[in-house]
């Protein structure tokens, strides 16, 4: 674990694997939050590991030494290891899905957007942010690099109390998460894959507004929307986190039982039709 990071969890990065008796030829990429850890997708990956699929969670690029380094980090670089991560999934499994909380469900929707993912799980995911949020990071960063963190946005104070992440914000993260949306937000219609659109109700963090707007943009024929109706921005491991990782469960199990469709796969090779 980073020393920018509480000692209280182990937030490291991980890769869980079923016993061999229920093991399937699946793997599920889950990717953290801007300033988070592996820590908060875990609950959703040890679901699935008792479903039989494996669950893979490397630190995002720029995070494991703390918000000093994050702060070097570009959204290409939260891009690049995720298309990494999940080629060398792709070569090991029939099936590869995504699970994202917040800016690592937006690095989750633009790998849906570009590359071949066989279902697609985000949580608390921002489409924009608040105004004048960006401005004042673009402004102030210069003087003020960082923003000291006040814990995270839980609802469930014993939750919050011991949840692990980085100490502060990097305001050069910010502009990059920015970024980010400004890639993925036009795009939605370019995502056909089954995807569960997920976001706490009370999520003062990112809009819960977004999700439908997800929901709503994406071309996928399978796709479902859920508010978690008591929990704040990571609600992974807030109040509604057993529920959620069990409908998030529930939702790639089916998709793992369902045909794969070879027609999907083809936008993504070279010569196929375009994305």
């Amino acid at each position: 674990m980073s020393a920018a990071t509480s000692e209280r969890l182990d937030a490291s990065a991980f890769d869980l694997r079923p016993e061999p008796a229920i093991a399937r030829d699946a793997a599920v990429l889950c990717l953290h939050g801007l300033t988070g850890t592996p820590y908060e997708v875990r609950p959703i990956a040890e679901a699935l590991v008792a479903r039989g699929l494996r669950a893979r969670a490397p630190w995002m690029a720029g995070h494991e030494a703390g918000h000093e380094a994050l702060a070097r980090a570009r959204f290409e670089d939260w891009i690049a290891l995720a298309e990494d991560e999940l080629a060398r999934l792709r070569a090991t499994h029939a099936r590869v899905f995504v699970v994202g909380v917040s800016m690592g469900g937006l690095v989750s929707l633009r790998l849906a957007q570009t590359r071949a993912v066989d279902g697609v799980v985000v949580v608390g995911t921002p489409l924009a942010l608040r105004s004048p949020i960006p401005l004042l990071a673009r402004w102030l960063r210069p003087v003020v690099p960082f923003r000291t963190k006040r814990g995270s946005d839980i609802q469930d104070p014993a939750a919050r109390a011991r949840h692990p992440g980085l100490l502060a914000m990097p305001l050069a993260a910010v502009t990059e998460l920015v970024a980010l949306q400004g890639l993925v937000a036009p795009a939605l219609g370019r995502i056909r894959a089954p995807i569960l659109v997920t976001h706490g109700r009370l999520d003062r963090t990112a809009q819960p507004r977004d999700a439908a707007r997800i929901h709503e943009a994406v071309a996928s024929e399978d796709k479902a929307l859920v508010y978690l109706e008591r929990s704040g921005h990571v609600a992974t491991v807030d109040y509604d986190g057993p529920d959620l990782a069990r409908r998030a469960a529930d939702f790639l199990d089916r998709l793992c039982r369902a045909p794969i469709q070879p027609e999907t796969r083809a936008r993504f090779r070279p010569g196929g039709p375009a994305a």
